[in-house]
């Protein structure tokens, strides 16, 4: 008697085990793939937003720091005009006393014989012409100024006869001397100390 054995319901349940396993493991390996895929675009999502808020914080910085250069500029400007200020201020104090000084020395340097004719005025420069009476005058006049604390040495640019006056002859001249009043160096120096301290 001969027995028969039918193995196809054994390789049929074979196959249909290992199909099962085959898309089980298709299955998990795509799942895998989809969790990665998914975990890598989460990380760089992420990079891109910590990028983004890095580069915004670099933004408000620059920001700030040109608004404190503007500022910074604006002062710098605002300093520059207090001391143009400063400058206007000290020359019309020194102005308020200079013309006092230069007409007091001019009147009491005044030679006797000697009477001016007109007084020119230019910044710290001065024009004088006068008359005398001789050479003499002249001379004695020029020394005076000279020795005057408001004044340069005065230069002489022109001496001519002006012609006979009540039967004495007169000398007609010109001269050109600098003012040079006391206290103007020292405010220079405190412009000077002021402007290198708010440096």
């Amino acid at each position: 008697m001969t027995i028969e054995i039918n193995l196809l319901p054994w390789r049929e349940e074979l196959r249909a085990r290992r199909s099962k396993r085959f898309y089980l493991a298709l299955a998990l390996v795509a799942l895998l793939g989809l969790g990665g895929g998914y975990a890598m675009t989460w990380y760089y999502q992420q990079q891109h937003e910590a990028q983004l808020q890095r580069n915004a914080h670099v933004q408000a910085q620059s920001r700030e720091l040109d608004e404190a250069i503007r500022e910074i500029s604006e002062l710098e400007a605002i300093r520059e005009e207090m001391l143009e200020q400063v400058q206007l201020f000290t020359e019309l104090q020194l102005g308020r006393t200079q013309t006092v000084h230069v007409m007091s020395d001019l009147t009491t340097s005044l030679v006797e014989g000697v009477y001016y004719t007109q007084l020119n005025r230019q910044g710290d420069s001065l024009r004088l012409a006068g008359l005398a009476e001789n050479n003499r005058q002249v001379s004695d006049q020029l020394r005076a100024l000279a020795a005057a604390a408001s004044f340069s040495e005065p230069v002489l640019s022109e001496v001519e006869a002006e012609g006979e006056a009540e039967g004495e002859p007169g000398r007609r001249f010109s001269l050109s001397m600098s003012q040079q009043l006391p206290g103007r160096e020292q405010t220079s120096a405190d412009q000077d100390e002021l402007a290198g301290g708010g440096s």
